[in-house]
């Protein structure tokens, strides 16, 4: 029982101790007047029962303002829940953007690595075919040599690479979905690595 409830029941019970001890002076008739009336009628009475009507229309109001709160409590519950659903339907919206974002990117990365590759590969078969066709020397031999450097060399940048894009996504902070990353703005031209490679 909470500390109000108590207090309200000492206060119910210390009234009608004090009903019961003075219970000939309430029941004693005596003259009233309501200003447009007398009556005769016993006053104790009278004020218990206003009392009684007053403690009744106190409760009542208590009762709506819980209920009105209640309801006003559950309104704002509704609302709130319907907010959370949209943000986290935006939410939702924009993870799927980003990560169509991020194949695509992901996509032509690939796309771009593998061209160059091919493009290494042939080159190095070219050079290869060339000097199969020369006479054996030992400057062809250096020349070959430094090839099969070369070529072991763009091997193992375009393994660092992958791998490099591998770890950079893994730990990939997504960008807002308003943000465009400039990737073809950081990648020379193909003729330009290609050319700088030999």
């Amino acid at each position: 029982m909470s500390l109000k409830s108590l207090l309200l029941l000492l206060i119910g019970a210390a009234i009608v101790i004090f009903v019961g001890l003075n219970w000939v002076a309430m029941t004693t008739p005596t003259n009233l007047t309501l200003g447009f009336a007398d009556v005769h009628a016993p006053l104790g009475l009278v004020l218990l029962g206003l009392m009684a009507l007053l403690s009744v229309v106190f409760v009542a109001l208590i009762a709506y303002t819980q209920g009105t709160v209640l309801m006003e409590t559950r309104r704002h519950a509704k609302e709130l829940s319907a907010q959370r659903e949209l943000a986290d339907k935006a939410e939702a919206s924009r993870f799927t953007d980003l990560r169509a974002h991020l194949d695509k990117e992901i996509t032509r990365l690939s796309d771009v690595i593998g061209t160059h590759t091919r493009e290494t590969l042939a080159r190095v078969d070219r050079a290869e075919m060339g000097l199969r066709d020369r006479p054996v020397d030992a400057e062809i031999t250096r020349l070959a040599q430094a090839v099969e450097t070369h070529n072991r060399d763009l091997h193992s940048r375009v393994d660092r690479l992958e791998m490099g894009l591998r770890e950079g996504l893994a730990g990939y902070v997504p960008a807002p979905a308003t943000v465009r990353p400039a990737v073809t703005a950081a990648l020379p031209p193909t003729g330009a690595r290609g050319g700088a490679g030999c």
